[in-house]
């Protein structure tokens, strides 16, 4: 490494997908950071899918950024990939660390490598995950632990069941929490709440809102329960609104039948990034009552919108939430007492939307960027 200037770091953001569900908010974030630190700090190449190639040249004007291979927009061959072009890739950039922002790395490279892990849910959550989904990560997260010159982790939770769980190396392991986009996830205002209503068709009806993968972990299932008998009562009752992909959880579908058919539910799918503040902060409340996350994304940006959040104390979820949040359990009886004591109690609810957005303000992407900066010059050869 030249002595005053910053190495030089090719970052695989292949793996990011169309959606920007959470791999791609992180690298979007992080790289967002390093853009603003500037070649002083930063010396970054960048390869993307074809369809990203554009986005990040406007995002990091002092980059290089390289157009992946059309055909690495299909997983399997984006990970064959990896294994072969990435690192002749690296070479070709002069990278002197190669940056693994996904789980998987390449088995071998001409400079050091690092990866991203971001949950140890694989080995702490298994029955929540197919069973291919669970062998490839399992085998990837401790590939990477093996492999790696240095892990970035999200959380200290994940750290510390990386070390308790796989016996990982805790010197070769750094906590960089992610951030929250300030711009993107903001308090919105009256407008922007009312144009996600009137795109959801909500009326003058309240909701409870969940933004997230359809995933087992997810807990959507005890959700949908939990809400129904929280509102059952209710002579005007509040709507739940799952908004996400569709995942892979069949218990979905049997918990939504079981819903009275006074309550309403809905299911929009993907919502516009735009309308993520409009509506998570029109939100009665926001409820993730996840069987454990590797940091909690979901939480950190409803909390910035201003909404008051749920949540269970699992994992790393209380290192995001901390007394800002309202903690309930994975079971629908207790989801369903929780939820409707918040429901109920608005001073409450008051009091932890400005708690969750004053926390919010604590987790930056800088932040991020200066410990991956940091992680990126103590192995840069």
């Amino acid at each position: 490494m030249t002595p005053g200037r910053p190495p030089r770091v090719l970052v695989d953001a292949t793996s990011v997908p169309a959606d920007r569900g959470g791999v791609g908010r992180y690298v979007d974030g992080l790289l967002g950071a390093l853009a603003l630190l500037g070649p002083e700090r930063s010396n970054l190449a960048v390869v993307a899918q074809r369809s990203d190639a554009e986005r990040y040249r406007r995002m990091l004007p002092d980059a290089e950024v390289i157009p992946g291979p059309a055909a690495i927009a299909h997983r399997p061959a984006r990970l064959a990939w990896e294994q072969t072009g990435l690192p002749l890739l690296a070479q070709q950039v002069g990278a002197q660390v190669l940056h693994s922002p996904f789980y998987t790395c390449p088995l071998r490279a001409s400079c050091p490598v690092t990866v991203t892990v971001h949950d140890a849910t694989f080995f702490t959550e298994p029955e929540h995950y197919d069973n291919t989904k669970r062998t490839f990560f399992r085998s990837a997260i401790k590939t990477s632990l093996r492999r790696a010159a240095r892990v970035i982790v999200p959380s200290k939770a994940t750290r510390d069941e990386l070390i308790r769980l796989l016996d990982a190396d805790p010197t070769r392991i750094d906590v960089a929490y992610h951030g929250v986009d300030q711009t993107a996830f903001h308090l919105p205002s009256e407008e922007e709440k009312a144009r996600v209503r009137a795109r959801l068709g909500l009326g003058d009806s309240g909701y409870v809102a969940f933004v997230g993968a359809k995933e087992p972990r997810k807990n959507v299932p005890n959700l949908i329960r939990g809400w129904a008998r929280a509102v059952a009562d209710w002579p005007h009752p509040p709507a739940l609104v799952i908004a996400g992909g569709q995942g892979h959880d069949d218990d979905i579908d049997r918990a939504v039948a079981e819903v009275p058919s006074r309550l309403r539910l809905l299911r929009p799918g993907y919502l516009r990034y735009t309308d993520l503040p409009g509506f998570l902060g029109g939100a009665l409340v926001a409820c993730y009552p996840s069987f454990g996350e590797g940091f909690g994304l979901p939480i950190l940006e409803a909390m910035a919108c201003g909404t008051p959040v749920l949540t269970t104390p699992r994992l790393s979820l209380p290192e995001v939430g901390g007394d800002a949040v309202a903690y309930t359990t994975e079971a629908p009886e207790r989801i369903a007492e929780d939820l409707a004591d918040l429901l109920h109690d608005e001073q409450r609810r008051q009091t932890l939307a400005k708690a969750g957005f004053d926390r919010a303000k604590e987790f930056t992407w800088a932040s991020s960027a200066e410990v991956h900066v940091t992680t990126w010059n103590r192995v840069a050869v």
